[in-house]
């Protein structure tokens, strides 16, 4: 999936991320679990803009996705910061580093892309191989209650300067997967054109990603409702887990 159209409208499309606030989360949550971030990997970054949050905050940081599209634009937004960041274009499951990091971060539902308990692991495992022993895995999910509630069947419309968005679920209850359908709708002149990307999105019951985590040798230590430190509820839509490498 390049998410060669989805690259243009990323940005307009989640103007609700606050990404400042999301960065300094992440940089507490490694101070409460007393770890140094030291070599930083930002998976699945995306148009690169907490990664560029983190470069910002002295945090020594690379990125990794799998679009060259989404690339291009991040590559872009941090030259205009003024800053030098590597970025790479790799697939989670298949990452394959230049040598050892201390800390993998995966924010903002990337790990939902992984549509198969297998790709899961497989992205585990390989997290895993490139983490130094002693090194955290944080990442976050979009929950079951999410995908069933929230995401569902139903179709959400973005009307944005830059594109007319048209965001269409369907749900399959017997997998918690969600189809995702956009149709983005770009004005040019007096024009508008039509592009359209489609994937899916799936949600996981959290002891089954506790059970992969520990397969790949990553001992969860920390679950907790977004943008906090409490435990996830019923209703929590997104969670963050904190996976330490075990030595």
């Amino acid at each position: 999936m390049s998410y060669s159209s989805f690259a243009n409208y990323y940005d307009s499309l989640t103007l609700n991320v606050n990404y400042p606030e999301r960065t300094e989360y992440v940089l507490q949550l490694l101070k409460k679990l007393n770890h140094n971030a030291g070599l930083t990997l930002d998976l699945a970054c995306g148009t690169g803009s907490l990664t560029i949050e983190l470069a910002k905050r002295g945090i020594d940081v690379y990125g990794i996705d799998g679009s060259s599209s989404m690339l291009s634009v991040a590559q872009q937004k941090a030259a205009e910061e003024g800053l030098q960041i590597l970025f790479l274009c790799q697939k989670m499951q298949n990452i394959d580093l230049y040598g050892t990091v201390d800390t993998v971060i995966c924010m903002l539902d990337s790990i939902n892309h992984l549509t198969s308990e297998s790709d899961i692991l497989k992205t585990f495992k390989r997290i895993s191989l490139f983490l130094n022993p002693g090194g955290y895995f944080l990442f976050d999910m979009n929950t079951i209650y999410k995908h069933q509630e929230v995401l569902s069947s139903n179709t959400f419309v973005y009307d944005t300067e830059d594109v007319y968005c048209v965001w269409q679920n369907q749900y399959e209850e017997n997998t918690n997967r969600v189809g995702i359908t956009l149709d983005f709708f770009g004005r040019e002149g007096n024009c508008y054109y039509r592009n359209t990307e489609h994937f899916y999105e799936r949600a996981y019951d959290t002891e089954l990603i506790i059970s992969l985590l520990s397969k790949a040798g990553l001992q969860t230590v920390g679950a907790f409702a977004d943008l906090s430190f409490e435990k996830p509820e019923d209703e929590t839509e997104r969670i963050i887990i904190a996976a330490r490498k075990v030595k």
